[in-house]
């Protein structure tokens, strides 16, 4: 599941909403709203916008942008982050070895952690 599906889904349900009761305010089928919460399927630009109005959330909140970070107190640069993003690297960091590693060679630790995943 992605995060956008899952965000889609655990709105709905906060909402007491049946994938069905949101396909009808969305105007697709009951399928599509459980494509989109298994993330086999992207709802369109326009769907996006009416889940958004529906759940009165800001967009960014379903491409997992919901907070700005800035980079070492340079207001200059940054970036939006999902919560669950700052919740891996917060983890990572409990792990100084591994961390720092990370650090290091950004691109290649993701190349091996791929890697030994597949």
């Amino acid at each position: 599941m992605t995060l956008m599906g899952q965000r889609i889904k655990i709105l709905r349900k906060q909402n007491h909403l049946t994938q069905k009761e949101l396909g009808e305010k969305l105007n697709v089928t009951k399928v599509s709203v459980c494509c989109y919460e298994k993330g086999t399927r992207t709802p369109s630009l326009e769907t996006l916008m009416d889940l958004s109005n529906i759940f009165a959330v800001n967009v960014d909140y379903f491409l997992g942008n919901d907070s700005y970070v800035i980079s070492d107190n340079d207001n200059n640069y940054g970036m939006k982050m999902a919560k669950e993003e700052m919740e891996l690297i917060t983890e990572l960091r409990k792990y100084t070895n591994l961390y720092e590693k990370l650090l290091e060679d950004p691109k290649r630790a993701i190349e091996l952690i791929d890697k030994k995943l597949r």
